[in-house]
């Protein structure tokens, strides 16, 4: 099964929607960057909720950035999406490990700790939107919530989850955000509250519910409309040749530093693949940087 998101309006457009299965991108993440379960469960929470706040963007070009930054033993966060469907991200500490809950669960917010969540909006501006909260308690969906409210003032639900199988592959990835537009009624925020009290939102990727089926368990009771079915993926998009333009953008003396015996790795966070150039290419650097 492939990852989407469904987006969709209700109450005469006085609520919105965005409902998702991510555990292909949440999964390729975690075979990538080689991590614990609970830093799969903390960092393939973000992705989804980042890919899903990269379809409110409306330019092709904008970007979205989410960095975490905690004093739990992940360290910290970063995922980065557009309004394309396309996601990446990476832990600072991708072998981080906390004890599991009393309750059996991962232990998410306490891998992450204390800290700040920033959310930065390039929209093609001259100066990107930024905006800062503090985590309310590291979970990841209630943080990217309090933003919504603090920062936005837009009231927003986020239900974000990640279930890791016994082989450490991702079973199930998803979850929704749900938020009211300005001019909606008491009645529809109690409306939205109700969304509180679902069941757990992992126990329903388990059972198999898909993005129609959290609108309609969530929605149900609103006359809700599905506006598109969007792709999402994760898609780091780096290349020798992206790398090698920033590179010449260096100074001549950076450069020296970094090349070792006539040639350069650099790799990138994101993929962790190794960008290789021999002498010639870093000669060739040189020059334009002269």
């Amino acid at each position: 099964m492939t990852d989407y998101i469904l987006r969709v309006s209700a109450a005469d457009g006085l609520v919105r929607g965005f409902f998702a299965t991510t555990h292909v991108l949440v999964g390729e993440a975690a075979k990538i960057h080689k991590t614990t379960p609970v830093v799969t469960a903390a960092l393939g929470r973000l992705l989804t909720g980042g890919v899903m706040m990269g379809y409110t963007m409306k330019s092709e070009k904008d970007l979205l950035t989410l960095t975490i930054k905690g004093d739990g033993a992940v360290g910290g966060l970063l995922v980065t999406a557009d309004s394309k469907g396309n996601v990446k991200g990476y832990a600072n500490n991708p072998q981080a490990d906390v004890p599991l809950k009393e309750n059996g669960k991962l232990d998410v917010g306490g891998v992450v700790g204390g800290g700040s969540l920033t959310v930065v909006k390039d929209l093609g501006l001259k100066e990107p939107y930024s905006g800062q909260v503090e985590l309310v308690n590291g979970e990841i969906a209630m943080d990217i919530a309090y933003y919504f409210a603090t920062s936005e003032q837009v009231p927003s639900v986020v239900s974000l989850g990640v279930l890791v199988d016994v082989d450490y592959s991702v079973k199930r990835a998803g979850g929704f955000i749900i938020q009211l537009m300005p001019g909606a009624t008491d009645e529809l925020i109690d409306e939205l509250e109700k969304t509180t009290n679902i069941p757990n939102i992992t126990k329903l990727l388990d059972e198999g519910k898909t993005p129609e089926d959290l609108a309609n368990i969530t929605l149900g009771n609103m006359d809700f409309e599905v506006l598109e079915k969007l792709p999402c993926r994760f898609d780091c998009g780096c290349s020798k040749e992206k790398v090698l333009r920033a590179l010449a953008t260096l100074p001549k003396k950076d450069l020296q530093n970094l090349a070792q015996g006539g040639k350069m790795e650099v790799m990138c966070h994101f993929c962790n693949t190794a960008h290789i150039f021999d002498e010639h290419e870093i000669g060739e650097l040189n020059v334009k940087t002269d």
